[in-house]
């Protein structure tokens, strides 16, 4: 019986882990950032780990991390692009982007397990949760900014195309083929 209590704590610590590893990587994933001069949207390294969350940990959890993330960051901890913090971030015009963070980690995570974990499944999940990431945060940086859905779309998705597919590219490498569970 001790055992079976043993290995249910460590199961447990083990997705604790394995959360928090998701939260550290997407904060220091804001902090690589390029600043484009034509538009406030950084190109950041976040996206590539909420995505990757969603593989790496499965829908739940990942969900989990990033909303904790997105919690932890509201209440003060300066885990956001430019050691930003705050509510005021998440009402900004790039708040959109971080507020689709857990439901693109969900998306991920549920697409991968539905289409079979493969590296096809990986890249198509992690595309679609880009997607949706780059869908949201448009349509919050158009309503906050008043800019009009095609001015924000050339503003905050065309520039940064390339780069989301290279992102969702290296995460595809990186997944393998039966890392979540």
């Amino acid at each position: 019986m001790d055992a079976e209590l043993s290995g249910l704590d460590t199961g447990r610590m083990l997705r604790i882990v394995r959360i928090g590893a998701f939260i550290a990587f997407t904060a220091v994933g804001a902090q690589l950032a390029v600043r484009l001069p034509f538009t406030p949207v950084p190109v950041t390294m976040q996206t590539l780990f909420v995505v990757m969350a969603g593989i790496v940990l499965g829908p739940r959890d990942a969900f989990t991390a990033l909303l904790t993330y997105l919690a932890l960051g509201a209440a003060g901890l300066p885990i956001f692009a430019g050691f930003s913090f705050g509510p005021a971030v998440l009402a900004g015009p790039t708040g959109g982007y971080l507020i689709a963070f857990p439901a693109a980690a969900l998306l991920c995570g549920y697409l991968h397990r539905s289409l079979g974990r493969g590296r096809i499944a990986a890249f198509l999940s992690m595309t679609a949760g880009t997607a949706l990431i780059l869908l949201i945060g448009t349509a919050h940086f158009s309503l906050i900014t008043g800019i009009s859905p095609g001015g924000a779309l050339s503003l905050a998705v065309t520039p940064f195309i390339g780069a989301e597919l290279v992102k969702v590219t290296i995460g595809t490498i990186l997944s393998g083929k039966k890392l979540a569970d």
